[in-house]
């Protein structure tokens, strides 16, 4: 049995946006010989399913490459080796309890177990429409592939998750935070560390623009000032996860960093 960890731009999503330029194409080419022949008005819809063919034909190329790099198993082990990677900036014992927030597909939660066997560690995740491949069944799958067996996946919402304070001693994320419909994520992140052990430690890997997360330095900031440790903001395009800005940026994660810290 192999473990399916999907992707996270779906194959339908890729061949919609062909499709939609095929369609648009072949609009532009019927506006093109009546508005030669018969009258420049129809050069207004030629116009628009021109620029409108464009636009599908600059996405689909764009999702296309997205869906090669999110490909956990495929040649550039880009997600691999964020999942792996991001686990390593944490430290569980026996018996202790790990969190991964938006588990997904179980990818980083079942990283996180197999690196610490003798832990306990969690994942949860709404599973929402967006991500309809997604699901707790395919968690428990995955982590059954994976001969895993000090996992656990549950539903919850990061927006107020299912769990008191200090509940764990170690929590990862990986690019859930911006998915987030939300003008303050940088408070999404203070609920998620709300479960965090005092002495615990984070790493919340994710795309922190200024556009999805304001001033992301002044954060660091004030985690520091509200007694966490060791807090910083790691650059993960520049041959950490990526082998270098170019890749990042030619998937739209070049804003990719690692929050990690100890609380």
């Amino acid at each position: 049995m192999k473990p399916n960890y999907e992707n996270w731009m779906p194959k339908w999503m890729v061949v919609g946006l062909f499709a939609a330029t095929g369609v648009l194409l072949a609009g532009a080419v019927a506006f093109l010989i009546p508005t030669i022949l018969v009258s420049p008005f129809y050069a207004i819809g030629l116009a628009a399913c021109t620029l409108g063919c464009g636009l599908c034909l600059w996405l689909s190329i764009l999702f296309e490459k997205m869906r090669i790099a999110f490909d956990y198993d495929g040649d550039l082990h880009i997600m691999k080796n964020v999942a792996e990677g991001t686990v390593r900036y944490v430290k569980l014992t026996k018996g202790q309890k790990g969190l991964d927030v938006g588990c997904g597909s179980g990818a980083l939660t079942i990283a996180l177990a197999k690196l610490y066997p003798e832990a306990e560690v969690v994942g949860v995740d709404r599973w929402g429409k967006e991500y309809a491949s997604f699901s707790k069944t395919l968690c428990e799958n995955n982590a059954k592939a994976e001969g895993v067996s000090n996992v656990n996946f549950m539903q919850g919402n990061a927006l107020s998750l299912p769990f008191p304070d200090e509940a764990f001693d170690a929590i990862v994320s990986n690019y859930v935070y911006h998915n987030i419909p939300s003008r303050d994520r940088q408070s999404i992140l203070l609920e998620t560390l709300r479960t965090l052990k005092k002495g615990g430690s984070f790493a919340i890997h994710d795309i922190f623009s200024k556009g999805k997360y304001g001033d992301i330095e002044s954060f660091v900031e004030k985690l520091k000032g509200m007694g966490y440790r060791e807090v910083e903001l790691i650059d993960t395009t520049d041959g950490l996860f990526f082998s270098d800005k170019k890749e990042a940026k030619s998937v739209a994660l070049q804003a990719s960093r690692l929050l990690r810290g100890i609380k």
